[in-house]
């Protein structure tokens, strides 16, 4: 089964942010704050990290995209635009993806 997350108006920055004053606000101890409980107050708490990250428009960055959750994410970048990206392209991305050996940080 396959997750697909498309965010508009995003900021990943942000994000963090929001989820250590939601942390703090409900009167948690920011010194016991640790990565689970800070992934506990993301906009995608509850939410698979994502294996693998599409970036279009042939530009090879994240973008304050997904920051946090990409930590271990494969990266694939194609010159397609998102409103070009189609079926091809993500056949493409998924074989692209099936040939990588994932280590985790490893």
């Amino acid at each position: 089964r396959m997750v697909l997350n498309v965010a508009f108006n995003y900021s990943s920055r942000s994000e963090i942010v929001d989820a250590v004053r939601a942390y703090v606000s409900e009167g948690n101890n920011l010194a016991e704050l640790d990565e689970e409980a800070l992934a506990g107050y993301l906009y995608t708490a509850g939410l698979p990290d994502p294996d693998l990250l599409i970036r279009t428009g042939g530009d090879q960055r994240v973008s304050n995209f997904l920051l946090w959750q990409a930590a271990y994410a494969e990266l694939y970048f194609c010159d397609s635009y998102w409103p070009d990206f189609g079926p091809d392209e993500l056949d493409a991305a998924i074989e692209a993806f099936r040939q990588r050996s994932r280590r985790f940080g490893r």
